[in-house]
């Protein structure tokens, strides 16, 4: 997904295609959006953004909770890569219990998984909810406040990487290229 896309979005939808992409994931969405409050595009305010990314952040969490609670185990039980990620989860849970309840959404791999996989613990619906709720609003905080701080000099690295990334693209086609073409002359050598 290129930044541009993200910024057509955010320029078209505003606060529901945040509402959607922090629903899902969203620290890139967040990211871009905060740098949008920065520059003044697109009518997005500081405070707004916020508050967007933490009710998005915070229901997306707890619809992974109960869907978890209600159908966890039987889906776990059908696939030995959800139960070796799910175990996991519930070793960090053991050894760091409120502190992985309020900080997984900052850690990239845990962000999805994570209260999917407590909803299949005993951990109560309220104790979840009331922790996801300040872990989803410093997250909402901290990563609006950095796109809106750092916009500028986090999209020229996001730049880079893609650019990077479409470099490699490029040699890996030339060398894809090359190495057919050296086929193609073995082929035709062989013929004669």
């Amino acid at each position: 997904m290129s930044l541009d896309f993200l910024q057509e979005v955010i320029r078209d939808y505003g606060y529901l295609a945040l509402f959607i992409g922090t629903f899902l994931e969203g620290e890139t969405i967040l990211l871009l959006a905060g740098f949008a409050v920065q520059t003044g595009k697109f009518g997005l305010s500081l405070h707004g953004i916020i508050l967007t990314a933490f009710v998005g952040s915070l229901a997306g969490d707890q619809v992974a909770f109960f869907i978890g609670r209600y159908f966890g185990n039987r889906f776990i039980k059908r696939s030995e890569k959800w139960q070796a990620r799910v175990a996991r989860v519930h070793k960090l849970l053991e050894r760091y219990h409120e502190v992985l309840i309020l900080t997984f959404r900052f850690f990239y791999g845990l962000r999805n998984l994570t209260p999917f996989t407590l909803g299949t613990t005993d951990i109560s619906a309220k104790k979840f909810f009331v922790l996801n709720a300040i872990g989803a609003f410093v997250w909402a905080v901290a990563f609006g406040c950095i796109g809106y701080l750092f916009g500028d000099l986090l999209e020229n690295m996001l730049e880079s990487v893609l650019q990077d990334m479409h470099n490699v693209e490029l040699i890996v086609l030339g060398v894809v290229a090359v190495v057919a073409l050296l086929f193609w002359i073995r082929k035709m050598f062989r013929k004669k």
